[in-house]
């Protein structure tokens, strides 16, 4: 019986998984002699329709495998208590039960005898709690204890801002970007300043000229896209103050990474366009790691939420105090613009609503609230999130829909529309780089600090981090 390997091997790293097919394979490094890209061809997750993706040349390694298993069954014990057992191929599923005595094709089997013997029977220990196990038994491996880290690092050349308010305790993504050694700026309101300057080095925070208007985090999002154009800066990012780390995902893996590389890479690969509008790293829970094969390296024409790359010359500007991000892709769609989400790069947070601060108490809460660590909504809760997307879809009645999914009210958006959306490349590729050692990424061994919320004593907790990131 051989063990099964659920995650891939990592080897030597290097060049790019998309291969050129014949007559173009010279065109690894500048995507400008390339043909207009479909937006379709990106978009296809089909694995019966594979298509080469031929404007990644350039960029990282993206390559993964579907381990999603192929087979299951279910196997029903005398004390009610059920089991799930995933396989690779039928061969497998053949084998275990004729082993267990299960002969017809159903998915379900009641095992006459107790877990303690179907678990000698399949060689592997089953807990009080497990409720699923591979057959034969997956050799899982670890990697929480992995860093992607380049050779060559590299920063990003645009303005990153943090929106932030009533989070310096907690200021997780400052603390997400020091680690990287990423350049940052938090934006922050007047009377927050010197509770903020406390842990975060003054040089690195810009305060607006106003405070307390109750528009959530729209003023401010319009005030830093001004500030990033009077610095000269064809495109800013703006990110949420919740964001845990930055991630790259291959081979099946969702890896930290402790530099800035990925930023530098994403503006690179959205440069070569003429007209994306709107970019950003989707959230690392979107993206479920043994269906990798069925992800593109970035998705277009979509909403793109909390990591976020805006051309600072496309004619609008943020509104309303929901949604405010949804909203924004959606005109920019409508008028023909495109939006590119990488799933190459990812970006974790905290759930909406769980963390106090920011829109949590100006927005939904009216008193102060967050859901913390429970799953249910007061009426108070169920009415401010209603109100939410039911905002949306006065704005967007054509393509927006609200509905209750999962003990909660939400919108719907139809981006179907967009799918002719389609990318232009720019007059220059703009930055060309040497992908053929995949960048110098390598994965190392790391000993994670536990992180704390700095205290209004303990700027040096993030200086701390900084160190240890550059280790």
């Amino acid at each position: 019986m051989t063990a099964l390997r659920l995650v891939p091997t990592l080897g030597p790293i290097g060049g790019t998984s998309v291969r050129q097919p014949e007559g173009i394979a010279g065109e690894t490094r500048a995507p400008a002699g390339l043909e207009p890209l479909s937006p379709g061809l990106l978009n296809r997750t089909s694995k019966r329709k594979r298509t080469p993706l031929l404007h990644w040349t350039g960029m990282p390694d993206y390559q993964h495998e579907d381990l999603a298993p192929k087979h299951a069954l279910t196997v029903n014990f005398p004390d009610d208590r059920a089991l799930k057992v995933n396989f690779r191929s039928r061969d497998d599923l053949a084998e275990l039960a004729s082993l267990i005595g299960h002969k017809d094709n159903s998915n379900k089997f009641a095992y006459p005898y107790t877990v303690e013997e179907f678990s000698i029977v399949v060689g592997q220990s089953i807990s009080a709690t497990r409720k699923s196990l591979w057959y034969p038994k997956a050799e899982i491996e670890h990697y929480a204890n992995k860093r992607y880290i380049s050779d060559r690092p590299m920063l990003p050349k645009y303005p990153i801002y943090v929106i932030s308010k009533g989070r310096w305790k907690n200021p997780l993504t400052a603390m997400a970007l020091e680690e990287c050694g990423v350049p940052y700026q938090i934006v922050v309101e007047p009377q927050e300043y010197d509770k903020y300057a406390d842990v975060i080095s003054s040089d690195k925070i810009l305060v607006t000229p106003f405070s307390n208007l109750g528009k959530g985090s729209t003023p401010v999002r319009n005030w830093v896209w001004e500030h990033s154009i009077s610095s000269g800066a064809a495109r800013h990012w703006v990110l949420d103050d919740n964001l845990y780390m930055f991630l790259r995902f291959n081979r099946n893996l969702k890896i930290p990474v402790s530099d800035g590389t990925i930023f530098r890479l994403a503006e690179s690969y959205v440069d070569r366009y003429s007209n994306v509008g709107i970019s950003g790293l989707n959230y690392l829970h979107f993206i479920e790691r043994k269906k990798g094969d069925r992800y593109p390296p970035v998705r277009l024409n979509t909403r793109i939420y909390s990591c976020i790359l805006i051309q600072n010359d496309i004619p609008y500007r943020w509104r309303g105090k929901y949604n405010e991000d949804t909203d924004l892709c959606i005109r920019a769609l409508k008028d023909g613009w495109v939006t590119m989400l990488f799933n190459a790069f990812l970006a974790d947070k905290t759930t909406t609503m769980r963390m106090p601060g920011g829109n949590t108490d100006e927005l939904y809460a009216g008193g102060g609230w967050s859901l913390g660590r429970t799953t249910e909504l007061t009426p108070a809760m169920q009415k401010a999130v209603l109100e939410k997307a039911e905002t949306l879809r006065l704005m967007h009645p054509d393509i927006v829909e609200v509905k209750q999914k999962w003990g909660r009210w939400h919108h719907e958006v139809d981006y179907s529309g967009f799918r002719n959306n389609a990318l232009k490349l720019a007059d220059s590729p703009g930055d060309v780089f040497d992908e053929s050692d995949d960048f110098g990424f390598r994965l190392i061994d790391v000993v994670p600090k536990r992180r704390r919320a700095p205290r209004p004593s303990r700027r040096q907790n993030l200086i701390d981090l900084a160190e240890w990131s550059g280790a």
